[in-house]
């Protein structure tokens, strides 16, 4: 029964299993951490906060492989459950299609492009720049947090989304009402769900910070700059890097759906995210100098959250950026997010 169910619906042999188990889990990781802040109990608002967050960041993951296609057969049914999983995740502001279109750019292109330019927003705006920082100091995800209101008004600030203003404004309607009734049950409780979609979106920029030394590019810039790398093999697994949570307990690496397993996806995007440590130890074995040390992540981490707002330039040359990830000095990049695609 098992393989005519894979065998129709499914585009590997094999994948029902570890993909139900995944969102049979974030769905009860997400609404049975609700049901948990909602009980007012503290130490359930605890650990509902925590389940909340996983959650997300579960769903956030399997939106990731619904985008390359690698769950169903049919495109059709990666992009359903792709728009459904983003209601959790509060991407949904923006398309899936717009999401699926940017992250394939990101992966053709060997870059990542965007068109809100966050980093020169701030610096016309220095009240807001310190801000920012100051938030980021102490390890609010206030970027995130931009990038996220940007994507919730793209349609009004950008000619080329304007078709999506209706469908923006009952998003917000829906997802604003739902916030406020549970503020107006319980403000505790809506600090919990804010508390947890911060964890979320800070294990999420923790993930996207040091994997690709890329370089933001604008998408207004000139069509060859844009182009350059467009396939360059080379480059892309050069400037790639591989964030395992751990090298010795690999199921530790589930937390994060193993999108650690960084090179082993560019190399092969279509592979399932249960199949990625096979293809790593395939392709880099045990001592893959594209690894980054899980203490070195930490210290890059910590060490460059305030001048990650606005990047290191001189990173996307040379051996630089390699060099700091091993001695956890990286800066690395922040708005990068597959999430938000702007």
């Amino acid at each position: 029964m098992i393989h005519k169910i894979e065998k129709i619906w499914f585009r590997y042999k094999g994948s029902l299993r570890p993909t139900i188990s995944a969102l049979l889990y974030c769905q009860l990781a997400y609404f049975g951490g609700a049901m948990l802040i909602l009980s007012l109990n503290s130490a359930f608002m605890i650990i509902g906060t925590l389940a909340m967050a996983h959650g997300m960041v579960i769903a956030a993951y399997m939106i990731h492989d619904c985008g390359h296609n690698t769950l169903f057969k049919s495109p059709h049914h990666n992009a359903m459950l792709g728009k459904a999983l983003n209601w959790l995740t509060g991407g949904c502001y923006g398309t899936y299609e717009d999401l699926r279109a940017n992250h394939m750019q990101h992966h053709v292109n060997n870059a990542d492009i965007t068109t809100f330019d966050y980093r020169g927003y701030l610096a016309r705006h220095p009240v807001q720049c310190k801000m920012v920082q100051a938030l980021e100091w102490l390890y609010v995800p206030a970027v995130e947090f931009l990038m996220h209101g940007a994507l919730m008004l793209a349609p009004f600030l950008f000619k080329d989304k304007k078709d999506q203003r209706l469908r923006v404004t009952m998003i917000i309607v829906v997802r604003f009402s739902l916030l406020l009734v549970v503020f107006f049950y319980s403000p505790a409780a809506y600090l919990c769900y804010l508390f947890a979609y911060t964890i979320f979106l800070t294990v999420l920029r923790f993930m996207d910070a040091l994997q690709h030394n890329y370089g933001l590019m604008l998408a207004a810039d000139h069509h060859a700059d844009l182009m350059k790398r467009r396939g360059d093999r080379d480059y892309e697994e050069s400037h790639t890097f591989s964030n395992l949570i751990s090298v010795n307990y690999l199921w530790l690496n589930l937390l994060t759906l193993n999108f650690g397993y960084h090179n082993a996806h560019h190399t092969k995007p279509t592979v399932p995210w249960y199949d990625l440590p096979k293809l790593h130890q395939a392709r880099y074995g045990d001592q893959a100098g594209c690894v980054i040390p899980f203490g070195k992540q930490l210290s890059s981490f910590h060490k460059g959250r305030v001048a990650r707002v606005f990047g290191d330039e001189s990173e996307t040359e040379g051996s630089r950026f390699a060099q700091r990830l091993q001695n956890g000095s990286a800066v690395g990049a922040n708005g990068v997010s597959f999430l938000t695609p702007l």
